[in-house]
């Protein structure tokens, strides 16, 4: 049976917050307006992970969690640095991924709304582009550069470290110390899921699954850590073994299939110039698939089973009944999916409930973000100067790869967005490299047989023979005309 509470996203009657997280909010609050870029955006990620979404501020109506009034914080950052600086706001301006994350945003708003046409639905679409626009745009704001990039996951790996601990204590004590904070949502805390007799933890988070999954999808990222230098390597491996305990502890399916997604995506590595072979090779496969089995071939999700008790086969009916029920939700989605089967209104997929609740344009829009994420990450990867920014590139397409794998078991509805909006903001500021119009010294070694060109060419531009440079734009235009 559909909980009705669920149909405008649920919410307390009241305002439940404990005195000591307030206190917290407010003390973060200010060092995100006050603190430098690195430090704020680190603050904000750390308060908006550990901190449980059960700790609501109601205001007129509206539901304000913790995340929420963090954001707020954020965005009086973001609006004060616009008015007293007239650089950019964002590495390199609005992009395309930028563009779909609005639209996507707008467009499920307005499907939501011409849905239900009640006031309801109107606060509550408003809440969820407030939030959305709060934390991406907040996280696009902080995150300009590598170094920034690199900030961010260090700050996850000592979030994940924390959040491993907690998940620790809950499977061996059967009890989550959140619990202590009397939030809406205590009861669940102190009382955890069990599945096949055995604990399912969930920290901080919404449910065992999505803390598993905040788990898994990190691990391509620590990776990375270890890539950018000799000293994040002790706080990547703390990270790394940090995601497995959490992935382990949630004793759910989803986060070890999306762990595995994005181990089996950093060992493509080797294999990363045969890649677009590698697409094709797969879309043939499922569609040939898809022509000779007797079942669709998305019928092969019910057959996974990795931890006990999984819900695969109902992973498989709530895509079979989206495809199946397209005319029902294209538009602008339906109102309740509960009718087209049993458990049909627990749309745990991404993809399959942004289908059902907002219609096939939010979808596509949705897609595309992703598409452009892997683009754009494919372009800096062939513009990088050397190997060791080829494989941070790479571990962020396996980050983006691991979420793709995630969103077949699970729709982000908690702190969890942090995290992909945190990545789709990497992935922008990845792309850029610098901020646009800055320029880079570019060198050239020449060999001897060429010193007479080098002279005249160095003539032109007031550089020397034997190491080359100019003050050119970094495009690969003039890379191919420089390089030797």
């Amino acid at each position: 049976m559909e909980p009705q509470h669920l149909r405008f996203g649920g919410g307390t009657a009241g305002t439940v917050l404990n005195p000591f997280v307030l206190l917290v909010v407010l003390v973060a609050g200010m060092l995100i307006l006050f603190w430098p870029r690195g430090k704020a955006m680190a603050m904000f990620i750390a308060a908006t992970i550990l901190i449980p979404m059960d700790q609501v501020l109601l205001m007129g109506g509206m539901h304000f969690p913790m995340l929420r009034l963090l954001a707020l914080f954020g965005i009086v950052r973001l609006v004060r640095t616009k008015l007293s600086s007239k650089s950019q706001i964002f590495s390199g301006g609005i992009n395309k991924i930028d563009i779909t994350v609005i639209l996507f945003a707008i467009f499920t708003a307005l499907a939501g709304i011409l849905l239900f046409e009640q006031s309801a639905a109107l606060v509550f679409q408003l809440g969820n582009i407030y939030t959305t626009f709060g934390i991406y745009f907040l996280l696009r704001f902080l995150i300009r550069t590598e170094e920034d990039i690199v900030i961010m996951v260090r700050t996850l790996a000592y979030v994940a470290a924390v959040v491993a601990v907690v998940m620790t204590w809950e499977i061996a004590t059967g009890r989550n110390p959140y619990a202590i904070l009397g939030g809406a949502r205590a009861a669940s805390y102190a009382t955890l899921t069990v599945r096949d007799d055995r604990f399912r933890a969930m920290g901080s988070f919404g449910h065992p699954i999505l803390a598993g999954t905040f788990g898994a999808i990190l691990v391509p990222l620590f990776v990375l850590l270890w890539q950018s230098g000799k000293k994040n390597r002790a706080i990547a491996a703390l990270g790394i073994v940090s995601a497995t305990v959490i992935t382990l502890t949630s004793n759910s399916s989803t986060p070890i299939l999306a762990y595995a997604g994005g181990v089996l995506a950093l060992c493509m590595w080797p294999m990363r110039n045969w890649m677009r072979i590698i697409r094709w090779g797969v879309v043939v496969t499922v569609v040939s698939l898809h022509l000779v089995m007797k079942a669709p071939v998305w019928h092969l999700i019910s057959r996974i089973h990795i931890s006990g008790g999984s819900s695969s086969y109902h992973r498989f009916m709530l895509i079979d009944q989206c495809i199946r029920h397209f005319g029902d939700w294209w538009l602008v989605g339906v109102k309740s999916t509960s009718d087209w089967g049993w458990d049909m209104w627990d749309t745990a997929n991404q993809y399959v409930s942004i289908c059902d609740t907002s219609g096939f344009f939010p979808f596509i829009l949705f897609l595309a973000t992703i598409v452009y994420g892997f683009k754009y990450l494919g372009k800096a990867r062939r513009l990088a100067e050397n190997r060791k920014q080829q494989i941070f590139l790479w571990a962020l397409g396996s980050a983006l790869f691991a979420n793709m794998v995630a969103f077949v078991g699970i729709s982000y509805w908690d702190q969890t967005q942090v995290v992909w909006y945190g990545l789709l903001a990497a992935i922008c500021a990845a792309r850029v490299g610098r901020p646009q119009g800055e320029s880079t010294a570019v060198t050239v070694r020449v060999p001897p047989q060429e010193a007479n060109w080098a002279e005249q060419f160095g003539e032109l531009a007031d550089i020397k023979s034997d190491a080359i440079e100019t003050d050119l734009p970094r495009d690969s235009a003039h890379r191919r005309f420089l390089t030797i």
